[in-house]
């Protein structure tokens, strides 16, 4: 049995808190709010989030980062990418020795360009962290927490500590698989949330299921491009951190960024879009983020682009469709080849 430290108490957070006490360890979630955190503690539900949901009586919750921390072999962040500046120093400063780090947060940082484990690497000292872990993946907090199968995988640069965090998730309902490639199994999490956006707003227009395949199909081609230009491997975006997750974000009702694309398709802007969700919508920082990336290292990215104008400048969604739509002809995978031996080499013009 693990001692477990979950920071972050909304609906991910709580499935990942249900899916570990399943398994037997010591949980325990860290959140904000008195009222939520009682809650959890007292009726053993989280209403706001998962009201579907009955959490395991072994979990427990505080407010106090340091009872969480306490005696925890591995920490589990589960917040957005915005809060990991605020909170990383938090959880440091109650550190004495090292612990396994694992985030199942998905985004990128503006302005630095920095994918969550960098930033766990910058924020805490290499003596205090015995590894970083990422967990993601098509996996849906609002079915986890009711025990529907769902497959995710476990990255690191360690595949040790990948495997380790693959046998502490592993149910029989939640299956974990491992990949090496830190890189694209972060990149894949991430920007599948801007193409979401994209597949809801197009929803929002009217448009039906020829729109949201060529924007899936092409949104995968502009993942593949970013993240191998950042030296990830184009095979990961085959698997469930790329097709997979871009498949379940861009095709439900429980994805926040496609309920956030949805609402601006139907003409509401995006400052009272985020006050009637009520939560983060990760992929608009990732808009912004994978956008001055994009531009930084030369890589055609037009869907992002055009929602980048749409969310930060303004522009008409029904101006961007047209703008894409109406862009030079090209040639549909002589930007994904993958060197000299690639057979897509090979293709016929």
């Amino acid at each position: 049995m693990s001692k477990i430290a979950v920071i972050g108490s909304g609906s991910w957070g709580t499935a990942l808190a249900i899916v570990l006490a399943d398994n037997d360890h010591q949980v325990r979630i860290w959140g904000r709010s008195e009222e939520q955190i009682n809650e959890i503690n007292d009726l053993h539900q989280n209403q706001r989030y998962l009201p579907d949901a009955k959490l395991p009586e072994t979990i427990k919750a505080s407010t106090s980062i340091n009872y969480v921390l306490e005696d925890a072999d591995t920490i589990v962040l589960v917040i957005p990418t915005k809060a990991m500046r605020e909170v990383l120093p938090q959880i440091k400063n109650h550190m004495t020795e090292e612990k396994l780090f694992v985030h199942a947060s998905k985004g990128i940082e503006p302005g630095t360009h920095l994918r969550i484990s960098e930033i766990i690497e910058e924020e805490i000292p290499s003596q205090l962290r015995s590894g970083v872990v990422v967990l993601s993946g098509p996996s849906h907090a609002e079915e986890v927490s009711l025990r529907q199968p769902t497959t995710v995988t476990a990255s690191s640069v360690n595949i040790d500590k990948a495997k380790y965090v693959q046998d502490l998730f592993m149910t029989q309902h939640f299956r974990v698989y491992t990949n090496p490639d830190l890189i694209g199994v972060e990149i894949g999490g991430a920007l599948k949330n801007i193409i979401a956006i994209c597949s809801g707003l197009t929803n929002g227009l009217g448009y039906g299921d020829n729109a949201k395949a060529a924007l899936m199909t092409r949104g995968l081609a502009e993942i593949g491009r970013l993240g191998m230009k950042l030296g990830a491997n184009p095979i990961t975006f085959a698997g469930l951190s790329g097709l997979g997750d871009l498949i379940v974000t861009c095709t439900s009702v429980h994805s926040r960024n496609w309920r956030a694309g949805n609402m601006i398709g139907q003409g509401m802007t995006v400052d009272n879009m985020l006050d009637e969700m009520g939560m983060v919508v990760e992929g608009i920082r990732t808009t912004k983020a994978a956008h001055e990336l994009a531009k930084k290292l030369e890589v055609e990215m037009p869907i992002t682009n055009g929602l980048y104008n749409v969310l930060f400048h303004g522009k008409a969604p029904q101006e961007a469709v047209t703008e894409l739509m109406g862009r030079v002809k090209k040639h549909e995978v002589e930007d994904l080849k993958l060197g000299d031996s690639d057979p897509l080499n090979h293709l016929e013009p």
